[in-house]
């Protein structure tokens, strides 16, 4: 069964590499026009909108940075004024700010929770908006979806990493908690926790030795891939998902069951 997004309209923050760009591109392969938001990288996301357009769909890239309450509203509305809907929302933007609690920088973890959890709210918050303000559109069931991508560790505590795994622990509860609120609207949030997923940016604890020595807490066998991740999302936005309200899809290889244990511990 092959899965149609057509005549929707898709944004996707943090799109300009990993698994917002696999993401930004399986939207459109299922038909979606997608808003490819960036921060920094504009190249590669004009990279990928071009992709887009020259495999025949469409696309642009928009410069925003979702911990900024003005970034958000602009993206949105750029989005609107180009594509004149926004149906689906990837709220995919996030970083890490890596140290051990003891030596971390207030700055450090403020800016992580700035962008990871503050920055996911303001992007649901405009997301839901939007979504009241066009109403129902033939093109889906839903009068909008919203999918955050989470992480393995809003389940799983990750010793220095302390502010990241607080992001995800946030967004896990504020994904549920804006599910409650906005079903009954026809409003169907839900979320994605990736494992480890293999991309350039961590190439160097995905290869080698080290991916080696994180395959053992993978029980399925293999790294993730970033369109593993895309996959998920394309099929939480469709109607396939329709009943699907308010959950965590885990896409981690089984990396949640705490393989650790399979030998009693």
């Amino acid at each position: 069964m092959q899965i149609s997004l057509k005549g929707q309209v898709a944004l996707v923050t943090g799109a300009s590499s990993g698994i917002g760009r696999a993401t930004a591109q399986a939207m459109a392969a299922a038909g979606a026009r997608v808003a490819v938001n960036y921060r920094s990288e504009r190249d590669e996301a004009e990279k990928v909108a071009a992709g887009i357009v020259q495999a025949g769909g469409e696309a642009f890239a928009i410069k925003a940075d979702v911990s900024s309450e003005p970034d958000v509203e602009a993206l949105f509305a750029e989005t609107v004024k180009r594509f004149g809907a926004v149906d689906i929302v990837v709220a995919n933007a996030g970083l890490q700010k890596d140290a051990g609690a003891a030596e971390m920088t207030l700055d450090d973890w403020r800016k992580v929770i700035d962008v990871n959890l503050t920055g996911q709210f303001l992007c649901a918050r405009a997301a839901i908006r939007q979504f009241r303000a066009q109403g129902r559109r033939d093109v889906s069931k839903a009068l909008g979806k919203l999918i955050s991508m989470s992480s393995v560790h809003e389940v799983i505590p990750w010793a220095g990493h302390v502010n990241y795994a607080a992001s995800k622990g946030g967004i896990s509860l504020m994904m549920k908690t804006l599910a409650q609120e906005f079903a009954a609207e026809g409003v169907r949030v839900n979320a994605i926790a990736p494992g480890a997923i293999r991309t350039s940016i961590n190439a160097e604890e995905t290869e080698g030795e080290a991916g080696e020595k994180l395959l053992r807490l993978i029980p399925y066998g293999r790294i993730g891939a970033a369109e593993d991740v895309a996959n998920a999302a394309v099929w939480l936005a469709s109607d396939l998902a329709d009943y699907v309200v308010g959950a965590t899809i885990f896409v981690d290889g089984g990396m949640t069951l705490y393989p650790e244990f399979r030998g009693n511990g």
